[in-house]
């Protein structure tokens, strides 16, 4: 395991305050860049994000610092993302002039650019230019943050298309209690997590509308053969969607009471309206997003997306949850290997 590497964690929101921990506590120096000068200046003084997990000390190795442009310019080994999807391309292109060069980069942010349908990584070689795809690593599995923090064994998956960065997050991030598997599937891994928050508000809102665990499972499993069909189409292989960024992430988001998606999906099966669940939430809830994203991806690629197409419907179209199960159930019988 790699140990005194030089890091930069960009974002210090749960997600990105959970890795800034588990890489301080592998013996890293880490610079963490947060939006909100009184987050930087909590952890600083006090050794806490007064925003997010408040409740946790964080080590002394990371110095947590409100001016991008600093934060950008800083020594770094490694440069973990973990921007939210719909504020990366303004974020980074204000941080790329100031980073190193060749500074490689692993994203741990979970979504799909709105506006373009860009993964973060397409995102990302547009700002950096030619040739950064090699310098190009995701991270992604079934992580709550919380759980993270607190040294439950977790374990996620490292996607690169250059193996070498690949096993290089691993050796940064792998410790006792974090556990990293590496693959060369970049795209499945950005799909699979991102479109597992979608499939979780679709599993959060038939909770919500009091179904039971057989409706649930269906929701997971066919849920999972819609990741599929659109990674597949995306270029993904198909052995990610078995792994953790895409089974494992789906079960966790789909079933676990710390997921914010599945959490908006129980507020609207219960008939409570989209902008009062977000405008009581802390934070983002990429699902949101994302669903508006994949349901313009299926189209773009003649993918059938049943579950995706319901969940835009209640999400954006003022469908009930009621008539979004129904219109699931009645859908034409077909044969289940084919999974379409």
């Amino acid at each position: 395991m790699t140990r005194g590497a030089r890091l930069t964690v960009m974002g210090a929101g749960s997600w990105g305050t959970a890795l800034a921990h588990v890489l301080a506590r592998n013996g890293h120096a880490v610079t963490l860049w947060c939006r909100e000068p009184e987050v930087a200046e909590g952890i600083n003084a006090r050794r806490r994000n007064p925003l997010f997990l408040s409740d946790v000390d964080l080590p002394e190795g990371i110095a947590a610092m409100s001016d991008l442009e600093q934060a950008a310019g800083a020594p770094c080994d490694l440069l973990v993302w973990v921007v939210p999807s719909q504020f990366t391309r303004s974020v980074l292109a204000e941080a790329a002039p100031h980073l190193g060069a060749g500074v490689p980069v692993v994203s741990a942010t979970k979504g799909i650019e709105v506006d373009t349908l860009c993964l973060m990584t397409e995102v990302f070689q547009e700002i950096l230019g030619p040739g950064s795809e090699t310098r190009l690593a995701t991270l992604s599995g079934p992580s709550f943050a919380r759980e993270v923090v607190a040294g439950m064994p977790t374990a996620v998956a490292a996607g690169s298309t250059a193996p070498d960065l690949a096993h290089h997050v691993q050796g940064v991030f792998g410790s006792e209690t974090f556990r990293v598997y590496t693959n060369r599937d970049p795209v499945g891994t950005q799909i699979g997590g991102a479109l597992k928050n979608v499939v979780a508000i679709a599993a959060g809102a038939v909770e919500g509308l009091g179904l039971g665990h057989n409706t649930r499972a269906v929701i997971i499993t066919r849920g999972l053969a819609e990741i599929r069909r659109l990674g597949l189409a995306l270029g993904a292989e198909a052995p990610t969607f078995a792994g953790l960024a895409g089974l494992g992430d789906l079960v966790l988001t789909c079933t676990g009471g710390l997921s914010r998606n599945r959490q908006v999906g129980v507020a609207l099966g219960q008939g409570k309206r989209l902008p009062d669940i977000l405008a009581g939430m802390g934070e983002v809830a990429e699902g949101v997003k994302t669903t508006a994203a994949a349901h313009q991806l299926a189209q773009r690629h003649g993918v059938a997306m049943p579950i995706v197409e319901q969940v835009h419907g209640t999400l954006f179209e003022g469908e009930t949850v009621k008539k979004a199960m129904a219109n699931l159930m009645a859908r034409p019988q077909k044969p289940e290997a084919d999974f379409s």
